[in-house]
């Protein structure tokens, strides 16, 4: 699966982007907590989701989540204080195994060990690398990459347990690389890789 983490600095409108993502195959994490006008934003993802059959998580704002039937994502696997126990918990970040043990407590679908690569939205971060991020993610059993993922990063990565990618940049039309069209192209049903097998 490809996930598409929406980012208000780097893309400022998120809809050709996710109209972008394979239909049935991929999912949205609505992001940016404090963003003016964020629930007419999130009606109109969420409309081009149900239409896509893509999946919807939303961060920072359960009640958000609710009224838009998507699931909630998680901070460290942190579930916030007051969501009803009905509301599930769709996505999480995870920045090292502690994280990623509270998430699949959480229960979790698909939690995030980033950055496993340099990354713009985080350019003073320390980076996992492939190898790091391949032994934590393989002892969690399994895990999605975020983080400076691309059409060709992402073949750095373990297949067998790389369950998803996420990006941002990879999937901006106005500042596409040719390797990245490879991102969207690895979310076939046929690659080895996003199949969790």
């Amino acid at each position: 699966m490809l996930w598409l983490f929406t980012d208000a600095r780097r893309l400022p409108d998120p809809l050709p982007a996710i109209a972008r993502l394979p239909p049935g195959l991929g999912g949205v994490v609505l992001r940016d907590d404090g963003l003016a006008g964020r629930a007419a934003l999130g009606r109109r993802v969420a409309t081009l989701c149900r239409a896509r059959r893509l999946a919807l998580s939303v961060a920072g704002d359960w009640r958000l989540a609710a009224a838009l039937h998507a699931g909630l994502h998680l901070r460290a696997g942190r579930r916030p204080p007051g969501v009803p126990r009905g509301l599930p918990a769709l996505t999480s970040s995870a920045h090292g195994m502690a994280d990623l043990v509270r998430a699949r407590r959480a229960g979790v679908a698909v939690a995030f060990l980033s950055p496993v690569f340099a990354t713009a939205s985080h350019p003073a971060g320390r980076a996992l690398g492939p190898l790091r991020w391949g032994r934590m993610a393989g002892a969690a059993a399994g895990a999605a990459a975020l983080g400076g993922v691309n059409g060709a990063s992402v073949r750095r990565l373990p297949w067998r347990i790389c369950r998803a990618a996420g990006a941002i940049g990879a999937l901006d039309q106005r500042d596409r690389r040719q390797d990245d069209v490879a991102v969207v192209q690895l979310s076939a049903p046929e690659s080895p890789h996003f199949t969790g097998s």
